[in-house]
């Protein structure tokens, strides 16, 4: 079982169920991603690096791009969401759009891949 399995077996069943769509659209884009935690959260990884973490509050869910670069870029599709420097949050009522989640995890991908050369 991965850190990221442990903290979804914690979680009430919508929270578990926003953060497994999520999951599935990482793992689709992203199959060679590792699942474990970074900066204490749990979060995917890739080449070692952190591609997106997240973590239920009590009053809202928050994805973690690791880069405020990738939120500003994805700022104009995510209007009526509560966005600060480096966190993106929204609720299991009011998921993320997936077209949104799609741009932060290439974005993000990108980053860590123009890093790498």
């Amino acid at each position: 079982m991965s850190a990221v399995d442990d903290y979804l077996g914690g979680l009430d069943a919508p929270t578990r169920s926003a953060f497994e769509h999520i999951r599935t659209l990482v793992v689709d884009m992203v199959p060679e991603v590792e699942e474990g935690k970074s900066y204490g959260m749990a979060a995917f990884k890739y080449r070692r690096k952190p591609l997106l973490g997240f973590l239920a509050a009590e009053h809202h869910l928050s994805v973690f791009p690791f880069s405020p670069p990738v939120i500003d870029r994805v700022r104009d599709r995510l209007a009526g969401f509560d966005l600060s420097k480096g966190t993106i949050r929204f609720t299991a009522a009011r998921p993320l759009p997936d077209e949104a989640v799609h741009d932060i995890v290439t974005y993000r991908k990108e980053e860590i891949d123009g890093a790498s050369r």
